[in-house]
């Protein structure tokens, strides 16, 4: 399953509180890379986070690998999760254009 994994910092969350977590913090996320559970990572550009790509069999496994980062163990990050799916719009491309459907249904 393809997720889209947001942080979400936590009240009270400051980046100098972060500061002794990084280097654990990117090792964790090294490791979730070399598994491949980590598809691809990116730094926000709205806001200091970061989004993950990610590939696990359920939400709740996400959500325990993603509770293993060391700044949500210690309470300055939680996670959004969201499933992703395939976009099934493509379809209208080649449905007669009579029908107008739309969604894949």
């Amino acid at each position: 399953m393809k997720l889209l994994c947001l942080d979400v910092p936590q009240p009270g969350a400051r980046l100098e509180k972060y500061a002794p977590h990084i280097r654990d913090e990117v090792r964790h996320a090294w490791k979730l890379y070399k598994s491949g559970a980590m598809r691809d990572i990116y730094f926000r550009q709205d806001r200091p986070g970061v989004s993950i790509i990610a590939e696990f069999a359920s939400v709740e496994e996400a959500r325990e690998a993603l509770a293993q980062f060391p700044l949500a163990k210690v309470g300055l990050i939680d996670w959004e999760i969201i499933p992703l799916g395939p976009f099934v719009n493509w379809e209208i491309l080649f449905a007669p254009a009579e029908t107008g459907r739309v969604g894949g249904a």
